[in-house]
């Protein structure tokens, strides 16, 4: 017995001594290597949301796989950060589509807000292009698409063609020159960080990082 208590007695004090695990350090991401700050960008002001912005287009086919990656994302986003989309534009120059392609699928995203019908119609027009091969382009094709998803597809097409959506793809363009877009999807954070998969590494690191430096910034106010 004085034996067994001599060794009880010797091994107390090593558990007495063991450290408690460690939880891992939260992941530091690096400007120039995870992210870049975008050329000529102010920095945000301290007063402010921390706005994330999603550059899409609904012809991309990484847009439509980085859809419910973000979808699932945006339901746990705090109350300082607010989420936005804005539509991509350039010229296309495949044979038998028209240049201005990018445009009238930026009309489509806007006139859908316009209809209070995004959270329907959003992945109803990639679902369009990506599952049924549509084009989007033709206006009868639209307003069918529109209906199937239990909105007045002709009136849609004339919201698309109002002089409001026309301002608001106007700004659309403005902004991807602003941040010096090259490729979709792309993540902008508070008109200042940008994000790419190439950069983050995936599509999944592209919304950690943007997390990341969403929280960064609302603690430096």
């Amino acid at each position: 017995m004085r034996i067994a208590a001599l060794i009880l007695g010797l091994a107390l004090p090593l558990f007495a001594c063991a450290e408690p695990e460690q939880a891992a350090p939260a992941k530091v991401y690096e400007e120039g290597k995870h992210y870049t700050i975008i050329a000529g960008a102010k920095k945000p002001a301290n007063n402010q949301k921390v706005k994330i912005t999603e550059v899409f287009w609904y012809g991309c086919g990484h847009c439509f796989n980085f859809e419910a990656l973000v979808h699932s994302w945006t339901k746990s986003l705090p109350s300082y950060v607010e989420f936005t989309q804005s539509p991509a534009m350039w010229k296309q120059r495949r044979p038998g589509v028209p240049q201005d392609m990018m445009w009238t699928h930026a009309k489509l995203y806007y006139a859908a807000k316009a209809v209070q019908g995004l959270d329907k119609l959003h992945m109803a027009f990639f679902n369009a292009m990506h599952k049924d091969r549509k084009q989007l382009l033709d206006d009868a094709e639209i307003a069918a698409i529109v209906d199937k998803a239990g909105f007045d597809g002709k009136n849609f097409v004339g919201v698309m063609n109002s002089f409001a959506v026309s301002g608001q793809v106007k700004q659309a363009d403005d902004r991807q020159r602003q941040y010096k877009i090259s490729g979709t999807p792309e993540v902008v954070v508070a008109d200042y960080y940008h994000i790419s998969a190439s950069k983050a590494g995936s599509q999944a690191e592209m919304l950690k990082v943007a997390s990341y430096l969403a929280e960064k910034l609302h603690n430096e106010k």
